[in-house]
């Protein structure tokens, strides 16, 4: 029988980040995760620079054996619509492949691991919990994405019930030919939303690796959203002629469209298990590392007393960073005025600037965690 002070379901940036600050502390920790790192993961992969300071991460050093992309631009606009490119004088964001960065954070963290195995079963003993038959510890953490198995004994609904949203995205090596024809710049992702503002596409070259996706609400449409999405890249010259493979899919939650329950005796969750993805973007990874961290300090806090009622100022603080929960309330715009909206307002270099790419996508109006 293994024991640990805190064992954390989930290897990807929520779990790992915690597991390196709780590490810190000089708890032992332990990671499971049903994959084996690296491991592929379906995320378009950019991370701003509040996350390169949550995470002290020595850039230069990463560079030197991972791709890290500096972002110095953005094209966006709607799908089959006109473009807009807006140029910063300073990077804003680096391009990062997530089998990369996720096997990078891991192992950065200096935690027990237990790979390639799954969550079987869970049971509260007194103070401890009995995983697998084979570990005990006193604090579980969910960190397990859309689907953790800590968040679903928490009393997760997965499925219809929750309004998630769904993406499809691949990524791959372009040989000398799709290089040839590839004309996105590697400084510069491309953004076009779809007309009735429910998602959006994104084309991202990070060196010689191009990432391609979209992403909606709900699942309704997407395979004919992204072919449709697919067809404009290529009849605008974007993207090769032939792209290899199969698209990937994974779903997340918008932070405040969610009503996970975040904590109980012994057990919080993080990241995407928590449902903490940006409404606007849908980015994870910034969440996931700062709610990671922000779990960390309550641990420690808490001085092995678990109990829920110490735990609440885990919840209060992720509350205080990301806001109030406010359920969404459905289409209060009829379609033919969004897409007029949409059409104007995308169409602004100032909105587009200051409120798609600054606001939604960069968070730059909100200091990085310390």
């Amino acid at each position: 029988m293994e024991t640990c002070d805190a064992l954390i379901v989930g290897g990807g940036p929520a779990g790992s980040s915690c597991a390196w600050k709780l590490r810190q502390h000089g708890m032992a920790v332990m990671v499971l995760d049903k994959a084996l790192f690296p491991r592929d993961k379906v995320c378009a992969g950019w991370i701003t620079p509040a996350v390169v300071q949550a995470l002290q991460l020595d850039t230069e050093a990463y560079a030197r054996e991972h791709v890290l992309q500096p972002i110095t631009a953005f094209r966006t606009g709607l799908i089959h619509g006109a473009e807009v490119e807006t140029r910063y004088r300073r990077t804003v964001s680096f391009g990062i492949r997530r089998c990369e960065f996720d096997a990078y954070l891991l192992q950065r963290a200096g935690a027990r691991t237990r790979l390639g195995e799954s969550l079987k079963s869970l049971e509260r003993r007194g103070g401890h919990w009995l995983v697998n038959d084979a570990i005990t510890t006193p604090l579980i953490i969910g960190a397990g994405g859309h689907f953790c198995p800590v968040a679903r004994f928490l009393g997760a609904k997965l499925g219809a019930s929750e309004p998630a949203v769904t993406a499809k995205e691949i990524e791959f090596e372009m040989n000398p030919q799709q290089l040839a024809e590839c004309r996105v710049r590697a400084d510069t992702p491309e953004l076009y939303f779809c007309r009735d503002l429910k998602g959006y596409g994104w084309c991202f070259r990070k060196g010689d690796y191009l990432n391609i996706g979209l992403g909606r609400e709900g699942n309704q449409g997407l395979a004919e959203q992204l072919g449709d999405f697919c067809g404009f890249l290529r009849q605008r010259g974007r993207i090769p002629g032939n792209v290899p493979g199969k698209f990937h899919g994974h779903a997340y939650l918008q932070y405040g469209h969610s009503r996970r329950k975040l904590l109980d005796d012994g057990v919080l969750l993080v990241g995407d298990a928590a449902g903490l993805a940006y409404p606007e973007s849908g980015e994870g990874i910034r969440p996931a590392i700062e709610s990671g961290l922000i779990a960390a300090a309550a641990v420690v806090e808490a001085g092995e007393d678990y109990r829920r009622q110490r735990l609440q100022a885990y919840a209060n603080r992720l509350r205080a960073r990301f806001g109030p929960e406010v359920a969404p309330t459905g289409d209060m715009i009829p379609g033919f005025l969004r897409n007029a909206l949409a059409r104007a307002l995308l169409g602004s270099g100032w909105f587009t600037r200051r409120v798609v790419l600054d606001r939604w996508f960069l968070h730059a109006h909100q200091a990085g965690l310390t």
